[in-house]
């Protein structure tokens, strides 16, 4: 767990005058005990000196029990342990201990010294005593060049400097507290004020941030709040900037009739658009997902993979048979931008080509349906040439086939301008509340006599009189009648049923047969101006009926389609809006 700024602060500091304090006590006890090794040393030399002078007082070498006893008595009087060495290393006398007992002492260092410089002193472990001791000694003259050594045990010495070191290190730490309470306080002062604008930056962060800092703030944290608040103001605006390219970036790409998808480096998608998700048919967040993988077709992976490996720009377009589809694939290299990856826009073609189908087929349709009386029109004609208008009988017969061929090609001349002022809105209609029973009643009892005469037997089955549509009544009656005169003409034998009645907030006409039926291939295209089934082609009739049926029913704001199974009838349905509520009746009628 990370410390808190205050802790991190302090700490250092007090471990740093720790330390300090650690250093300074071990100096002051080593330099205590150098200035009490100092004092004692010159102590014990001065009583070796005055024991030396004593001793020669005697005058000449005083016999070995003699100079015992001296040594005891002064060694007594010093309070040290007094010992007298010859020259050679033996011990004459000592305070302490027998000297018939004592090892040669030539070869102790402060014997040495005193030997060879006059004086000699030593700290060292006493073998004797088994005591830590100080040394002092110097060379008597008066006693033959003897040596006089004063010893003094250490003892009093350390307990004292112990006590001073017990002193240092209680002043040590007590000083390390205060310092590190001091220190604890300082970082505390310091760190305050940075957690005040810690928070006012957060607080900015969620838009509601103060424009200065409270009282007592540190002018250098309010000189940094204010470089922080310039700094985070540009960054909002520029993080607006980007927002807003973005969200209009991302409008611009909902709105396109193109899909359009851009990968990184590596070929995954980062930006896309549902028309492109639809096209392709991908997840619905498809972020990541190589393109390979999206586009799911050879050679669209091809295109794609040749403007990846070579950069520039590639195109193909192919047919989906799956869907059934026609894609364009635009894939261009962004690299020439300074950016990653390719832009890739895939162009739905699938309307083009059903309008070029439907263009194609319609300039086979009305070229079919002319040169059936335009050949016959110019076979009467080259007759009548050839020498029928001599014979009266003949030429009348002929002329009368013209006329019949004329008015064949002027229906359907009015019928197209029909349709083509449908389309355009050039015809108004005069909407008004019809009761819906009435507005069907009226074109199939119009067209009963041609049942009749077919040998079909009719149903109609109607709402009672309070349903009411909102609709032209005569271009409504268009409709049904070319509808039943589709029924009556591809009905050999059976049946035909009209029925009305309403649902939700429309009424739903349907006039259903038990005649030939419609192929399923031709089913969605009998709509279309001059489009006839294969069966239907020898019949009479423009092809046109039926757009224009389709037109008018649009015009009302309904809808119309057909349900046909080849062999077994067709039923053909349209809708108009209500004007009333829904039907609270039904009456059948049979013809």
């Amino acid at each position: 767990m990370r410390l808190a700024m205050r802790w991190r602060l302090a700490l250092p500091q007090a471990l740093a005058v720790t330390l300090a304090l650690a250093i300074f006590g071990r100096f002051t006890i080593m330099q205590a005990e150098r200035a009490q090794l100092a004092a004692y040393r010159e102590r014990l030399l001065a009583e070796a000196a005055l024991a030396c002078s004593v001793l020669g007082e005697r005058g000449g070498e005083p016999q070995q029990q003699a100079l015992q006893a001296l040594a005891i008595a002064h060694g007594q009087a010093l309070q040290a342990r007094l010992t007298v060495i010859a020259p050679d290393g033996r011990v004459l006398a000592d305070s302490a201990a027998d000297p018939a007992t004592m090892e040669n002492h030539a070869g102790r260092e402060e014997v040495q010294l005193a030997q060879r410089l006059g004086q000699g002193v030593a700290v060292r472990l006493s073998a004797t005593l088994g005591q830590r001791m100080l040394y002092a000694a110097i060379r008597c003259d008066a006693l033959g060049g003897s040596t006089v050594r004063v010893a003094q045990p250490l003892t009093a010495m350390q307990q004292a400097l112990g006590q001073l070191e017990r002193a240092v290190v209680v002043g040590a730490l007590g000083a390390t507290v205060l310092v590190v309470l001091a220190s604890f306080l300082a970082a505390a002062r310091i760190s305050q004020p940075l957690q005040r604008l810690a928070t006012w930056v957060r607080t900015g962060q969620q838009g509601s941030a103060a424009t200065s800092l409270p009282a007592g703030t540190y002018e250098e944290v309010r000189t940094l709040a204010r470089a922080l608040d310039s700094m985070a103001a540009e960054l909002n605006s520029r993080v607006r900037s980007l927002a807003e390219e973005q969200n209009r970036l991302q409008a611009v790409l909902a709105h396109l009739s193109d899909g359009v998808l851009i990968t990184d480096a590596q070929g995954r998608i980062v930006l896309y658009n549902p028309v492109a998700i639809r096209l392709l048919g991908l997840p619905p967040a498809p972020d990541g997902l190589s393109l390979p993988e999206a586009l799911a077709h050879p050679e669209l992976i091809g295109t794609w993979e040749r403007v990846h490996r070579d950069g520039g720009e590639q195109e193909a377009i192919v047919e989906l048979p799956s869907r059934p589809a026609f894609l364009r694939l635009i894939v261009t290299s962004l690299g020439s931008a300074g950016l990653p990856g390719e832009l890739v826009v895939i162009q739905d073609l699938t309307q083009i080509r059903r309008l070029e189908t439907v263009r194609r087929d319609f300039i086979s349709n009305i070229s079919h349906e002319l040169r059936t009386p335009l050949a016959s029109l110019k076979a009467l004609v080259e007759t009548l040439q050839d020498g029928a208008l001599d014979d009266p009988p003949a030429a009348q017969g002929f002329l009368q086939r013209m006329a019949i061929e004329v008015d064949a090609l002027t229906q359907m001349v009015q019928e197209l301008l029909e349709l083509s002022r449908i389309e355009s809105g050039q015809v108004p209609l005069r909407l008004e509340s019809v009761p819906l029973a009435e507005l069907v009643r009226e074109p199939v009892e119009r067209l009963l006599p041609q049942v009749q005469r077919a040998g079909l037997s009719l149903s109609l089955h109607l709402p009672g009189s309070d349903v009411r549509v909102l609709a032209d009544p005569e271009r409504v009656r268009q409709v049904l009648i070319n509808i039943l005169h589709n029924a009556i003409k591809f009905t050999p034998a059976g049946s035909i049923t009209v029925s009305a009645e309403a649902q939700g907030d429309e009424a739903i006409i349907t006039v259903a047969d038990t005649g030939i039926g419609i192929p399923a291939a031709d089913l969605p295209r009998i709509f279309e101006r001059f489009y006839k089934a294969d069966r239907s082609r020898a019949s009479g009739g423009t092809g046109l009926g039926l757009a224009i049926a389709k037109h008018i029913v649009q015009a009302h704001g309904g809808r119309i389609w057909a349900e046909s199974q080849e062999g077994s009838g067709s039923k053909f349905s349209f809708t108009l809006p209500l004007a009333v509520g829904p039907a609270t009746g039904q009456a059948d009628t049979a013809a």
